[in-house]
């Protein structure tokens, strides 16, 4: 039963997919992938002031991962070892910490506490190979990127990376 209503739910999503399709010249579907995802899984929206920060540097790590993955492959296509060690020195803690440093000025006061609210995460992780500030300030910028994937906010996630690999003279 549960397979037959995510079948049905998945037509009528792909047919709304191509209505939109056909009313646009480009082949962008206006929906950021947290909508998709939320429509397609039936998922109810929750209050973002109930995630904790490590939840959101949870989902943020992967947003920023798949951000710089997707530029890295869109530069070129080879093979996943070469690939991965163009992406890794981005992705690492230590990468990520220096971007914040640049972007903190750029913030808004929600941004800014949402950051601070990850960076100040008490985890029971440790970093490897990075230091213990450098591991929270990451974690401070993954729970940003979290926080604005789930407000559906994918401008301002691409604009903040753009900025900080910019800012930070990190190349892609």
């Amino acid at each position: 039963m549960m397979g037959q209503h995510m079948n049905e739910h998945m037509e009528e999503y792909n047919e709304d997919c191509k209505n939109d399709k056909n009313d646009k010249s480009d082949k962008n579907d206006n929906r950021d992938l947290y909508s998709s995802i939320t429509s397609v899984f039936e998922l109810q929206e929750q209050d973002l002031r109930t995630y904790s920060p490590l939840a959101l540097a949870f989902l943020g790590d992967c947003v920023y991962d798949m951000v710089i993955r997707s530029i890295v492959v869109a530069q070129g296509n080879s093979g996943p070892g070469r690939l991965h060690r163009k992406k890794a020195d981005i992705v690492k803690a230590p990468a990520q910490a220096k971007m914040m440093d640049a972007l903190e000025d750029v913030l808004s006061e929600d941004e800014l506490a949402i950051y601070k609210r990850g960076r100040n995460a008490h985890t029971n992780s440790k970093a490897k190979n990075a230091t213990d500030r450098d591991y929270h300030k990451a974690t401070g910028f993954e729970a940003l990127l979290g926080y604005l994937y789930l407000e559906h906010d994918t401008g301002r996630i691409l604009e903040l990376i753009k900025l900080g690999l910019n800012k930070t003279g990190q190349n892609i």
